[in-house]
């Protein structure tokens, strides 16, 4: 029978177990200004470097290109001053937790007004705006992902690249991950804009040819009845034509509303699939 003494050792030595799981090893932050040639403009990029980044200077990590970056880190760029997507603390927390494998995470600003244009794959004549998301792809892969590769340990090639955004970033993920499936494995598509141009992205869908990425694809309940509606038709179409479960991860938060605060609540759950162990 264990003695009193054996039985508040076994104790001590459990909290102190359970004490070292709790510790959340930090990732950094580094920014850089990013001119582009197809754009003919200038914007910052944050870069989100994984807990022992560098401390494995040996090591090469996955990276996921995210869209609209001043909303991803820092309260005070954030498009509501204060709520931001807090992504480097969910990625601290689950690659911490080991319920995801280390990545690191570019965030990359929008342009304000170009945005609309930048991040839809058509120009829809009721908006009057729109069509240059090939363009965006193109930034991505021949400007912006080569100084990323250049300058950090990056797993280069498609099965290391992914993409991801909200909203109408949401819509430029999916266009991207559908038109680009030889440069992306993963993405990120969440609280999509199906609506635009009477819901184009659908079509593309249909269209897929190629290797399937894993998507992550969510909605919030409070969106509103058509953003609900338009998610189901996109996960519809994409199961439709051969994603799997572990190819798409459909999640619907019936809580959320559209809004950095709602993202932020379901990042660790997306990264956690998009990167799993």
């Amino acid at each position: 029978m264990p003695t009193a003494s054996f039985r508040r050792a076994l104790k001590r030595a459990f909290r102190s177990k359970k004490n070292r799981r709790l510790v959340v090893r930090r990732g950094r932050l580094e920014t850089l200004s990013f001119t582009s040639k197809i754009f003919a403009n200038t914007r910052e990029v944050t870069i989100y470097l994984p807990p022992g980044y560098d401390e494995h200077a040996d090591r090469r990590y996955p990276v996921l290109y995210m869209q609209d970056g001043q909303n991803l880190f820092d309260p005070k760029r954030s498009f509501i001053p204060g709520q931001h997507w807090r992504l480097a603390e969910a990625a601290d927390a689950v690659i911490s937790e080991r319920k995801a494998r280390p990545m690191i995470i570019i965030g990359i600003d929008n342009m304000g007004a170009q945005r609309i244009d930048e991040y839809t794959p058509t120009r829809d004549a009721a908006h009057k705006a729109g069509g240059r998301a090939a363009d965006y792809a193109r930034m991505l892969l021949e400007e912006l992902k080569p100084l990323i590769d250049d300058g950090y340990r990056t797993e280069p090639g498609r099965e290391g690249t992914g993409i991801g955004g909200s909203s109408l970033g949401g819509l430029l993920t999916a266009h991207v991950a559908l038109t680009q499936p030889a440069a992306f494995s993963v993405a990120a598509i969440m609280s999509p804009s199906v609506w635009w141009d009477n819901r184009v992205i659908l079509s593309e869908a249909d269209r897929f040819r190629g290797e399937r990425p894993r998507i992550w694809l969510d909605t919030g309940g409070r969106e509103g009845f058509n953003a609900l509606q338009d998610a189901r038709a996109l996960r519809d179409r994409l199961k439709k034509n051969g994603w799997g479960e572990e190819q798409l991860k459909y999640y619907e938060d019936r809580r959320a509303d559209h809004s950095e605060r709602a993202w932020a609540a379901r990042a660790p759950m997306m990264l956690e699939f998009l990167y799993k162990l």
